[in-house]
């Protein structure tokens, strides 16, 4: 789960990264609409999955450690 908002974080800044010289707010029209959503969208998408990574609560924080360990227990035992 942690790697999923990590990965989404970092795809959303690289999008960033690339996009935000391209994107002309001051426009007018069609383009400067479209320039604004898109920022707006990206905010979100952002916001959304630092809120996930940081208060993800504490019983599935727990739980997903466990489940890692539990990966990595049985791939010790695997391996013998």
């Amino acid at each position: 789960m942690k790697n999923r908002l990590l990965l989404c974080l970092l795809l959303c800044a690289a999008m960033l990264y690339y996009a935000v010289p391209r994107l002309n707010v001051e426009a007018t029209g069609l383009e400067g609409v479209f320039a604004i959503s898109w920022l707006a969208f990206a905010f979100i998408v952002v916001a959304g999955n630092l809120t996930a990574l940081l208060y993800m609560p504490k019983h599935k924080q727990r739980a997903v450690r466990k489940q890692n360990h539990q990966k990595v227990e049985t791939k010790r035992l695997r391996g013998r």
